[in-house]
């Protein structure tokens, strides 16, 4: 099973965002994990599509993951297309009109993926399961990094892995919220094969260390 680290720039030093980006990318990192926050939907305010787009001149090969944690994600997706996303999340609990939501994603050539709240059952995946290529699991309440990882999240998680397996989707299970180098190894475990490090990535400032720690937790 090929499992993927995706570094959440939220957690990065944005007075050395060029430089962290450079440094993930030199380390191996194929995709790094980009919340987009309005304020509305999180209390909290972070990129847009004109950050991404300055962010997509520091690297061409980079996956850009965008997260929208936004109340209103449909007006958001040409834009960011644009800006150079190659993934984009939306949050089952934001869109009104979610299969439409995701097929405009998909008309663009990229790939969509389901975002699922602490509180949010994994049962709203079933009737969008056949569409999508990822699913995140948020094992935190979205808005902010450095929260600790919800324990509760471990059985949805399961649950999950077992939707997948049993109906032979191709899709990725992705986790963010909370993840470290101690808990790292149970999520792999339990299924998931695209892991965001946010905070735990950047904390202790040497960025190339940590990379290799966690390397060496997924090898």
């Amino acid at each position: 099973m090929d499992i993927k680290i995706s570094p959440s720039i939220l957690g990065a030093n944005f007075c050395n965002l060029e430089k962290d980006i450079k440094t993930l990318e030199e380390g191996g990192i194929k995709a790094i994990h980009i919340d987009v926050m309005d304020g509305n939907f999180v209390p909290n305010i972070a990129f847009g599509p004109d950050q991404i787009k300055m962010l997509r001149k520091i690297s061409n090969t980079l996956e850009f993951d965008v997260h929208l944690m936004v109340a209103n994600p449909e007006i958001f997706i040409d834009s960011l297309v644009e800006a150079g996303a190659d993934t984009i999340t939306v949050h089952v609990e934001t869109c009104t009109h979610l299969y439409k939501t995701i097929h405009t994603i998909k008309s663009f050539g990229i790939k969509a993926g389901i975002a699922l709240n602490p509180a949010t059952p994994i049962e709203t995946v079933k009737h969008v399961r056949e569409m999508v290529n990822k699913v995140l699991v948020m094992t935190v309440e979205p808005g902010f990094g450095g929260q600790a990882f919800i324990p509760g999240m471990k059985e949805k998680i399961r649950e999950l892995n077992e939707l997948k397996l049993s109906n032979g989707l191709d899709l990725e299970i992705q986790v963010d919220g909370g993840i470290n180098l101690e808990n790292i190894s149970n999520v792999i475990e339990l299924g998931c094969t695209d892991i965001v490090v946010g905070s735990a990535m950047f904390e202790n400032g040497d960025v190339c260390e940590t990379l290799r720690q966690f390397n060496s937790k997924i090898s």
